[in-house]
């Protein structure tokens, strides 16, 4: 919720007014001027819709980016552009900001200059300087903080979900509920058979089927606190510093017990020792083993740790160990009747006429939940512009969904489908992957 009454009066004009680009393009630098940095990244997003090459907005985009240290991000955002000649010199210092922050110097530095040399007025002087520095030391220096510094970023949470609000997925909850739930909800049961509560779970997928939506919904289904982990949250540049991270989470996980750990991405943090070639990120693997594991057996009990990853192929082995996450759970793409009921439960809350979700299950094979949302979101786009011209309140009808599934393409499925056919053919001699066999031997 912003508290600046002028930016929400902007936000509410753009939620009547979703095509206007001018209004949207206003209120996403107002957002980006008064660091609203998340809102800000939504509206340019919206307006990019609108106008997919508008190179000031996808400029606002990356400044957005490059503000919430989403540097991948902000240069894949920029990169269709800086292949055009005579591109916007602001796009190469943005462009520029990101590389140096991944550590590419020398193609900053031609960025930077190169963008300069077209248009002084863009130049940076904090930036040049820290083109012109001299190169860091092949290795990490040692963090100047102490030793019990705890992670910053990592916070409780309460989630409102339950599995009720996850669509489908009976297979997938029913995994959760056994491994996770029962243990905390029937402790006598489970402990006459010597199983404690806690452990882990490890969620993969294609990218938008809703591992993160089903972990919050363990969470609130347990009624436990739910602390969501990020990337940003553990990774540190010094050496040492994103153990301690990792191991104050654990640390805040375990203070509030029964607590719902959530990694996602989980593969940066998990990759495969050896694939990796500094001694700095193998340690922060061995730190991550030891603190599932715990300082004894009871050091987890009551934390329900839940990973997820789109490249479950390359977290390290040493993770499927029992005791670990040694039950790896697939979260499939939704069939026909979990998408109806996804769509159910996404229009739920808003004015309905006489609905056909069946109809418009049929013709979104291959979507996954966000894309679903993303028709839902089209539809009621379209029709508060009805509205607002007609004066009331018209109803989301079976056409509109129908409609808007034909301008929304899929997102990553396929692709998914196609990397994870090589792995399960190819690289599946443990049998690791025996899960995935009839999805890629589908129509995907």
């Amino acid at each position: 919720m912003l508290h600046d009454a002028g930016l929400q009066a902007l936000r509410d004009a753009a939620r009547l007014s979703p095509d206007n680009l001018p209004l949207r393009h206003h209120l996403a630098g107002q957002l980006l001027s008064k660091g609203y940095l998340a809102e800000a990244e939504a509206e340019y997003r919206a307006a990019l819709v609108l106008a997919p090459r508008n190179a000031e907005i996808t400029a606002g985009l990356a400044e957005a980016f490059v503000r919430q240290s989403a540097y991948g991000a902000a240069l894949a955002a920029l990169e269709p552009l800086l292949a055009t000649p005579g591109y916007p010199p602001r796009l190469g210092v943005l462009a520029a900001q990101a590389l140096l922050a991944e550590g590419d110097t020398a193609r900053a530095a031609h960025r930077y200059y190169e963008a300069v040399s077209r248009d002084p007025s863009v130049g940076d002087a904090d930036l040049a300087a820290r083109l012109s520095a001299p190169p860091a030391p092949p290795y990490p220096v040692a963090a100047p903080v102490p030793a019990s510094a705890p992670a910053d970023g990592a916070e409780v949470d309460r989630s409102g979900l339950s599995f009720a609000d996850v669509a489908g997925m009976e297979a997938v909850k029913e995994a959760l509920r056994i491994k996770l739930l029962l243990p905390l909800q029937q402790p006598e049961l489970f402990a006459a058979f010597g199983k404690r509560a806690g452990g882990g779970v490890l969620l993969y997928g294609p990218p938008g089927a809703g591992k993160t939506h089903l972990a919050r919904a363990a969470a609130g289904e347990l009624g436990a606190a739910f602390v969501n982990v990020g990337l940003a949250d553990i990774l540190d540049m010094y050496i040492g510093s994103s153990e301690r991270n990792l191991r104050a989470t654990f640390d805040l996980a375990r203070r509030n017990r029964p607590c719902v750990l959530f990694f996602d991405e989980v593969d940066a943090l998990a990759a495969r020792r050896s694939d990796m070639r500094q001694a700095h990120t193998r340690q922060l693997v061995n730190q991550f083993l030891a603190e599932l594991d715990g300082v004894d057996q009871n050091a987890n009990e009551g934390v329900l740790v839940l990973a997820a990853t789109n490249a479950p192929w390359y977290v390290d082995v040493a993770f499927r160990r029992p005791g670990r996450f040694d039950q790896p759970v697939f979260v499939p793409p939704p069939d026909a009747a979990a998408r109806a009921a996804i769509l159910r439960i996404l229009c739920r809350d808003k004015p309905l006429a006489e609905m056909d979700f069946d109809a418009v299950a049929r013709v979104t094979d291959h979507f996954v939940g966000a894309d679903l949302k993303g028709v839902v979101d089209r539809a009621v786009e379209a029709k508060l512009h009805q509205s607002i011209s007609a004066g009331r309140a018209i109803p989301l009808s079976t056409p509109d969904l129908l409609a808007a599934a034909q301008s929304v393409r899929p997102t990553a499925v396929r692709e998914w489908m196609a990397t994870a056919r090589n792995y399960v053919m190819h690289a599946n001699d443990s049998g690791a992957w025996d899960e995935l066999m009839p999805w890629v031997k589908g129509k995907w």
